[in-house]
C-alpha cells in the first residue's frame, strides 16, 4: 500500500507531458484563448513574437509611441520567477480512496490465497464475490484519467532585449479497471528545460519591429509504464532507473537540441496592431522526435475610448490569431487554429498624479476559445511586485475539434517587477 501510494505520488509529481513541441503556459495567453502573437507588450513577447519587445517600457508612454499612449505595465521592464501547477484534485481524491480499497482487497485476497493455499487469481475473484461493493470500485477505474501541470520561470525583458530559463510540462496517468485486476498507467511523459534570449530592432519610424531569438532545449522521455497491483514493486525499481538516467545525463551536450524563433510587429495606427511569429525552427530532433516549426498571424485590437493612461490607467485589447498552420494533424478543422479573446485590466489602487510609478492593485479579467474551447482567466497584481493568477482552457485529446475535451484548471504566482 505504501509503495504503491509512493509510486502514484511519484509518477504525478515528477512527470512531465508536454505538445509536440516544448511549450511555455501563459496563463495570461492561455485565458485570452491563446491569441497573443499581436498583443505581446510584456515578458510574453520572448515566448509568443519576439518583435514584441519593442513595446516594453514604450508601450503607453507618449514621448515614444503618441499613436498608442495608454498605461504601461511597468515602468523599469520585466523581471519575474514564476510558479504554477494544475490538476484535478478532486478527482485524484476520489481515485486516491478508490486504489486504496482496491489495495486492501488485493491484501485480504492474498492472505487468503496463502491460508487456503490456493492461487491469487482464485482467491480474488472468491473476494470479489464476498464484497460485491468492489466490483463496482474497480468497474469506477474504468480509463480514469488523472492530470497534473507543473511549471517554473525565470524571466526578464527589457526594451528590445530579453532572456529566459523555464521549465513546464504536465503527466496525465490513467486508471483502468481491468478484467480482473485493475491497472495504473503512465502514457509517455517529458521533462524539459528551456533557455532562451532574443531581441527586438524598430524599422518605419518605429511602426515595424523585427525581432530574432535563440534557444536550447534538453528533454528527458520515458515510454509507457503499466503498474498492476502484481508488479508494482517491480515497476518503482524502473522509475527509479529512469530518474537516476534523467539525472545522468541531463548535462550531455548529446541530448540537447538549438532552435530559433523570429517574428514581426507592426502598428497599423493607434488602435491596430498585426503580429506574425515562426518559432520553433530546430536543427536536430528533441528525444527522437522531429518537431514542426509554428507559424502563427494575428491581429490585436485596442479601441482608444477603452484605454487611459491615467494613474488609475485601463489596457484593454481583444485579439485573434490563425495558429500553428504547419501542423496539419487537425488542419481539415478551421477551429483547431483559431484563437480568440480579449482582456481587460484596471488599475483598483494607485496614487494619482505619480503616474504608474505608485500602484497597489491591478486587476486582469479574460475570456476566449482556444482551437474551438472557451477559455477564462483572471490576474491580480499588488505593489507591482505580487501577481496572482488562475485560468482554465481545453486542449483537445482526440483526432478533431470536439471530439475529446481535457479542461485545464491552472493557478501561478510570480514575483519581480
Amino acid at each position: 500500500m505504501n509503495k504503491l501510494t509512493l509510486l502514484t505520488i511519484l509518477a504525478l509529481s515528477v512527470g512531465f507531458v508536454c505538445a509536440k513541441s516544448p511549450r511555455h503556459i501563459s496563463l495570461r495567453a492561455e485565458s485570452m484563448g491563446g491569441a497573443h502573437v499581436a498583443v505581446v507588450d510584456d515578458k510574453e513577447a520572448l515566448h509568443f513574437n519576439y518583435a514584441g519587445l519593442s513595446q516594453i517600457n514604450r508601450l503607453g508612454n507618449y514621448d515614444y509611441r503618441p499613436e498608442q499612449g495608454y498605461y504601461p505595465r511597468n515602468w523599469i521592464g520585466d523581471m519575474r520567477l514564476t510558479f504554477g501547477g494544475a490538476g484535478e484534485f478532486s478527482k485524484f481524491l476520489s481515485a486516491y480512496g478508490d486504489v486504496t480499497d482496491v489495495v486492501d482487497l488485493f491484501k485480504n485476497a492474498q492472505n487468503d490465497a496463502e491460508a487456503a493455499q490456493t492461487s491469487k487469481n482464485s482467491a480474488i475473484l472468491d473476494s470479489l464475490v464476498k464484497n460485491p461493493k468492489y466490483v463496482k470500485i474497480i468497474n469506477s477505474h474504468d480509463h480514469k484519467t488523472l492530470e497534473m501541470k507543473l511549471k517554473i520561470d525565470a524571466e526578464m525583458a527589457f526594451h528590445n532585449f530579453g532572456a529566459a530559463f523555464w521549465m513546464n510540462g504536465s503527466v496525465a496517468p490513467y486508471i483502468d479497471g481491468g478484467l480482473i485486476l485493475p491497472y495504473f498507467v503512465v502514457d509517455t511523459f517529458y521533462i524539459d528545460a528551456m533557455a532562451q534570449i532574443g531581441g527586438a530592432y524598430e524599422i518605419l519610424q518605429n511602426k515595424l519591429s523585427v525581432g530574432l531569438g535563440a534557444k536550447i532545449v534538453k528533454r528527458h522521455k520515458t515510454e509507457m509504464i503499466t503498474i498492476g497491483l502484481a508488479n508494482y514493486k517491480s515497476v518503482l525499481d524502473t522509475l527509479e532507473h529512469q530518474v537516476d538516467n534523467a539525472t545522468d545525463d541531463f548535462f550531455d551536450s548529446k541530448t540537447f537540441s538549438f532552435g530559433l524563433d523570429m517574428g514581426v510587429l507592426y502598428q497599423y495606427n493607434r488602435e491596430v496592431r498585426f503580429g506574425a511569429s515562426l518559432r520553433d525552427i530546430y536543427f536536430k530532433s528533441l528525444a527522437g522526435e522531429t518537431l514542426i516549426p509554428n507559424f502563427t498571424v494575428g491581429v490585436n485590437y485596442s479601441p482608444k475610448f477603452m484605454n487611459s493612461n491615467t494613474g488609475f490607467g485601463r489596457k484593454f485589447n481583444v485579439a485573434m490569431d490563425f495558429a500553428d498552420m504547419f501542423n496539419a494533424d487537425r488542419n481539415y478543422k478551421f477551429m483547431s487554429h483559431l484563437n480568440f479573446g480579449f482582456e481587460i485590466e484596471q488599475t483598483l489602487f494607485a496614487i494619482p498624479g505619480l503616474n504608474n510609478e505608485i500602484r497597489f492593485i491591478s486587476l486582469r479579467l479574460a475570456g476566449g476559445f482556444r482551437g474551438g474551447y472557451p477559455t477564462a482567466g483572471v490576474g491580480i497584481e499588488v505593489l507591482r511586485f505580487f501577481t496572482f493568477e488562475a485560468a482554465t482552457w481545453g486542449e483537445e485529446r482526440g483526432y478533431y475539434t470536439g471530439q475529446d475535451e481535457n479542461r485545464i484548471y491552472m493557478v501561478q504566482a510570480s514575483i519581480g517587477f
